[in-house]
Formats: structure tokens, C-alpha cells, sequence
């Protein structure tokens, strides 16, 4: 299938790439599922984003001897004799246990999942503005795919702490491209009635990677930590060849290229990420929903990292993340279609910080703080969907992949910082771990006032466009 029968294009040199709806004779079903297909990669996201709630789960342990009073009055076998307690499960179960790392200190243990957003942060810096410019959405979301499962692989045969950190930090920086250019990819190569269904589709196959994880981590929680890396990272780079052979480029990124001038003006690395911060009005929007962006990152990474100080069962616990999910995915397409952008972000962060703070307190009973957790996780979910969507609709296609990236990042650096006060509040009190969570994502929230409302408003393609679009009317 060439990317023309994806979407009409107008390769006239006198006149600028258009791609507002225009009918078609007939409708191919690949011009839905190739886009599906594209969207999918946020399963494999998912997976490399969570996995470390397992792999580096903190394990129980238990007295060896009922009878050993001075055992079963401590909480912490630190200070026990190595021969009067055990691990629950065998000790290979947990890069924890296998390592010995709960006598370290919890920054110690925090260390891999801190490294992994560590390489998300810089990858999401070097790589994804390459989309707009040399290597294009299709390409970079291919090498990503290959460097986060390749690297996700080779964590599986780690020696130590150390390299293990590598790894992950390599796993971080070339999943860092994988949700952006699949978003992106996935919203240019697909019909404007179907933008918003595919969009949410992305978020609906993250929550189906979420959700897999925690029956594959039971099946193998007698078995090494290795295996669950190696099952989910195999199907990771099957799905890099395939969406190699059989999907397009973005019809609007080959049709920018086309065009000489622009494409001497974008053919530099770099160039789109120039075009966004020397454009006043385009950086005081970007600056805007970037603060946004830090404060749901914070709270949609650190909020499932926090289950286990809450629910004596991981895995359920992480279920009923998941499954909520799910629901969650049709509540943000409802919200997309039928309310406005900023309403949505401002409601759904001060819901989510309120539902933080409510988990603070340990003497509320522990069903209803889990309820509260899953609440404050799903309305930064949500807040984190419409958030991307929105970045897509308020930046043109000359940076839009670069704006997007850079909307990430400020959500991977709230990802970086969440682990350390998870630690934190661990070990000291809960206000410095679901504390901050709440004020931040609730002051942060409050960003999204300054952007434009942008429903229903068409995609601008250059700077021009977006400037023109500014200054009309929104479409009701």
C-alpha cells in the first residue's frame, strides 16, 4: 500500500500540503487497521514502563521458627540473623532478593526504575525530533522498538545491579521514541473521523499492556525476574520487523519533504526543535502544557510503584489498575468528543491530587485507600491521554513530532523524580510520596488554562497555517 491511498495529498509546488477531509471513493479496511496496528506499540510501552513493579518488587519474608519472638517482632530482617528468616518466594523471583538490595536502602532499589526514566528523558531529547526531520515517524519507531527490546533482553542476563542499570537506562532511551511516534504516526496516516477513536486506541492497548503484565508475572513469580523480561521483550521485536514491511511512511511528513523549500528548511536534525523555541507564542504554549505534563507524569508512573504500601496484593492490585483502565479509555474518548480540552485537564488533575492526598493518611481503611489510589491513576491516565492529544492538535506537522517528544519529556522527568519519593515515603511518611503527588499534579493542572481550546480544530501542517487557525474560530 503506497501513502497515498492512506490519505489524499496535494503535491502541488505552488500551494502547501492540505489534509482536511476529503471523500473518497471507497474505504480500504487497512486505512483503519494499519493505523491500529501502529497504536499497538503502546502494549509493548506499557510492558517496559511497569515491568520493574515485579521485577524489582520489594519480596516478603518470613521467620524461619515460629517460636523466635525476637524474628516476629521485627520488621525488617536487616537486623536479624541471616538463619532466622527467609524470603516467601525463592530469592531469583526479585532483583531485590537476588541481589540483596533490601539492606541497601530504598535508593539503592529505586535505582533501575530512576535509570529507566533517566533514559527516557535524554532518549526523548536526541532521538524522537529526528521524526520531523532525517529518519521520519516509520523509521524511528521501528530503531526504537529494536533498542527497547534488544536492551530489555539483555537486562534479562544482567550480573549485577550495575548492569542492570545500563540496560534499563538503554531500554529507557530507545522506548523514549516508541509512544511519540507511534501516536503521531498513527494520527497522520488515519481518517479525521477516526483521529479521535485511534488516538484513544493508543491509550486502550497501553492499558492491555499494563493489564498483561501482572498474569505473567504470577504465572512466573516462582520463576526468575529474567523470564518476564524475555516474555516481553521477544514479541517486541517481532513487532519492530513487522511494522518494518508493512506499514507507510505519514503521507503529511513524506508530502513536507516533497516540498523543496521546506525541505531544505527541516532536512537538519534539530531544525523543528529550533522552530519551536524560537517562536514566542509556540514556546509559551509548549512551556504550558509541558508543566502540565510533569505533574500527571509524576502521579501515572509513581501511583502503581505505590500499590504495594497499600494492598498486601501486588498483583490483584495492579489488576484492578489495569482493568479500570479499560473503562478509562472510553470515559477520555466520551470527554474528547463531547468536552472541551482545558475543562477535561483541569478537572481530571484536581481529582487525581485530591485522591493522592486522601492516601496519606493510614488510618482511612485500606480498601478505600487502594479505591482512592485507583482513582488518582486513572484520572492522571486519562489527563495524560487528552493531554497528548492535545499536543498533536495545538503544534503544526512541521514540529508537531518534536512538541509532542517534548511534552513527554516533561512527563518522563515527573517519572524520574517519582521512584525517590516513593523511596522516601517508604521509609519516612507518606506525605513526601502521596503528598507531593497531589499538590503537584493539582498546581500543574492549572497550566492548561493559558493553551488554546483546540476541539474540533484541523491539524495545521506549518507555521502559517497554525497561525491562521489561531486567529478563526473553533469548529463546535
Amino acid at each position: 500500500m503506497t501513502s497515498s491511498s492512506i490519505l489524499p495529498i496535494d503535491n502541488s509546488p505552488d500551494n502547501a500540503p492540505s489534509f482536511t477531509e476529503v471523500p473518497m471513493e471507497k474505504s480500504s479496511p487497512s486505512e483503519l487497521l494499519l493505523p491500529l496496528l501502529v497504536a499497538f506499540a503502546w502494549a509493548f510501552d506499557a510492558q517496559q514502563n511497569f515491568i520493574s513493579v515485579f521485577a524489582d518488587a520489594d519480596p516478603t519474608w518470613r521467620c524461619l521458627k515460629s517460636t523466635d519472638q525476637i524474628c516476629k517482632a521485627s520488621s525488617n530482617p536487616c537486623n536479624l540473623r541471616p538463619d532466622s528468616w527467609a524470603w516467601v518466594l525463592p530469592p531469583h523471583s526479585s532483583t531485590i532478593s537476588e541481589w540483596a538490595l533490601n539492606c541497601s536502602g530504598k535508593i539503592l532499589s529505586s535505582l533501575p526504575t530512576s535509570s529507566f526514566f533517566a533514559g527516557c528523558l535524554i532518549g526523548g531529547l536526541l532521538l524522537t525530533t529526528l521524526a520531523d526531520t532525517v529518519l521520519g515517524r516509520k523509521k524511528l519507531l521501528v530503531l526504537s522498538c529494536l533498542i527497547m527490546s534488544v536492551a530489555g533482553g539483555l537486562a534479562a542476563l544482567s550480573p549485577n545491579i550495575w548492569v542492570y542499570c545500563i540496560l534499563r537506562f538503554l531500554s529507557g532511551f530507545g522506548r523514549s521514541a516508541v509512544g511519540t511516534c507511534s501516536f503521531v504516526l498513527s494520527s497522520e496516516i488515519a481518517r479525521k473521523k477516526w483521529r479521535g477513536g485511534i488516538s484513544v486506541s493508543c491509550f486502550f492497548f497501553f492499558a492491555l499492556g499494563l493489564l498483561s503484565l501482572s498474569p505473567l508475572a504470577y504465572a512466573g513469580r516462582r520463576s526468575s525476574w529474567r523470564m518476564l523480561y524475555l516474555w516481553t521483550c521477544v514479541p517486541a521485536f517481532c513487532y519492530a520487523i513487522l511494522i518494518h514491511f508493512i506499514v507507510p511512511e505519514s503521507p503529511r511528513w513524506l508530502s513536507m519533504q516533497e516540498h523543496t523549500d521546506k525541505a531544505k528548511r527541516y532536512s537538519e536534525a534539530f531544525s523543528s526543535m529550533k522552530e519551536l523555541v524560537t517562536t514566542r507564542s509556540t514556546l509559551l504554549k509548549l512551556l504550558a502544557i509541558m508543566m502540565a505534563g510533569f505533574g500527571m507524569g509524576m502521579v501515572f508512573y509513581g501511583m502503581p510503584l505505590l500499590v504495594g504500601s497499600i494492598a498486601p496484593n501486588l498483583y490483584l492490585s495492579m489488576v484492578y489498575n489495569a482493568v479500570a483502565d479499560l473503562p478509562a479509555s472510553v470515559a477520555t474518548y466520551f470527554l474528547l468528543v463531547h468536552v472541551k480540552r482545558r475543562m477535561s485537564l483541569v478537572a481530571l488533575t484536581m481529582l487525581s491530587g485530591i485522591a493522592s492526598l486522601l492516601c496519606v493518611f493510614r488510618g482511612i481503611n485500606s480498601n478505600v485507600q487502594l479505591s482512592a489510589e485507583v482513582i488518582s491513576f486513572l484520572c492522571a491516565c486519562m489527563a495524560v491521554t487528552i493531554t497528548m492529544v492535545y499536543s498533536v492538535e495545538v503544534f503544526p506537522t512541521c514540529v508537531r513530532n518534536s512538541a509532542v517528544s517534548m511534552v513527554r519529556e516533561a512527563v518522563y522527568l515527573g517519572a524520574v523524580l517519582a521512584p525517590i519519593l516513593v523511596a522516601e515515603g517508604r521509609r519516612r511518611t507518606r506525605l513526601l510520596s502521596f503528598g507531593v503527588f497531589g499538590i503537584v499534579v493539582c498546581c500543574c493542572g492549572l497550566f492548561v488554562i493559558f493553551l488554546p481550546e483546540t476541539k474540533g480544530k484541523d491539524l495545521s501542517d506549518n507555521m502559517d497555517e497554525e497561525n491562521q487557525n489561531s486567529n478563526t474560530n473553533i469548529v463546535p
